[in-house]
């Protein structure tokens, strides 16, 4: 058995969308929705253009009213720290099964996040969407996992706070659960029979 884990929104507090996104007139759910699937974020996350490129993609495609360098510099702070309880939550679950964190990030966020040490030593398997040139909700990045597991697909449970990232993985054959924080998290691992 193997449980793969999303980093931002399950075991890494994030800040707020909309404020990174000044001016561009959309609700904070209307945003997430639109972000997963952005060209701008998923070229950044991806690994194909620099962070300089990315905010003025990330301007025109959303209409945000803030200059580059102050958007840059919202984004750096996106990512919040860890959850209190994530670390022990993992830990608990890696006495029973093997770990990894799948996450649609990029060099900037991953290298200067606060807890980035201790977030990359929590994990057995380490799935980073700019280091792999691979995005979720696309099949390729679950098909990725899942062959580097090794496991078979249906006992991969894999944990997201966006159900279009959930409904990728189910698509592929993972189990999936939709969980916001460590506390969803870990109602969701009992669920599927976890002792957390």
């Amino acid at each position: 058995m193997a449980v793969v884990f999303d980093m931002g929104g399950v075991v890494v507090k994030l800040g707020s969308l909309p404020d990174i996104l000044a001016g561009a007139g959309l609700s904070n759910d209307e945003i997430w929705e639109r972000w997963i699937l952005s060209d701008a974020v998923r070229r950044f996350e991806s690994g194909l253009c620099d962070v300089d490129a990315f905010a003025d993609d990330l301007i025109a495609e959303f209409g945000v009213t803030l200059e580059p360098a102050e958007l840059i510099a919202r984004f750096t702070r996106f990512p919040q720290g860890l959850y209190p309880g994530a670390a022990e939550l993992v830990a608990a679950v890696n006495k029973q099964a093997t770990t990894g964190v799948l996450s649609n990030t990029n060099e900037l966020h991953w290298t200067a996040q606060q807890d980035h040490k201790q977030i990359s030593a929590m994990f057995e398997r380490t799935y980073l969407s700019y280091d792999l040139g691979l995005v979720k909700p696309d099949a390729a990045i679950y098909e990725y996992v899942a062959d580097d597991l090794a496991v078979a697909r249906d006992r991969i449970l894999f944990i997201d706070d966006n159900q279009v990232n959930v409904a990728g993985a189910v698509e592929i054959g993972m189990q999936g659960a939709l969980a916001k924080g460590p506390v969803e998290a870990a109602e969701a691992l009992r669920s599927h029979g976890f002792d957390v």
